[in-house]
């Protein structure tokens, strides 16, 4: 559960390293993203001499969270990290190459070239 004013680690090589998240589109109230949903966040470090630099305003998909997920199955699932992956407005990633652990629901959203790209699927 992500909310406005979260920090979040970026797990691609787009160049971003920390974003902080400030919208959160599909309604005037909705207060929470979760694993699947798209964020508007605003980069706050980022390597240099890669495209993506410091205040560039992107659009990201979060595939980590804090918050235990739970499945259907009833088991659950968390991660030490939020983390997000940085797209286009096609749902592309912008990046070449995902890191660490991608929950199988990212698929299920319809994220599956980040599905595809990951290296470890839990």
């Amino acid at each position: 559960m992500l909310q406005r004013q979260t920090l979040a680690k970026v797990a691609d090589n787009s160049g971003a390293k920390v974003v902080r998240i400030f919208n959160l589109p599909g309604g005037t109230r909705k207060r929470y993203a979760r694993i699947g949903d798209i964020v508007i966040a605003s980069v706050q470090s980022a390597e240099p001499r890669k495209s993506t630099k410091k205040k560039d305003i992107v659009k990201c998909v979060v595939v980590r969270q804090r918050q235990a997920l739970r499945r259907a199955d009833g088991s659950t699932l968390r991660f030490d990290e939020n983390a997000v992956v940085i797209v286009d407005d096609k749902k592309e990633p912008k990046a070449t190459r995902i890191f660490g652990p991608i929950p199988r629901e990212i698929k299920q959203k319809g994220f599956e070239k980040i599905f595809s790209m990951a290296e470890e699927i839990v």
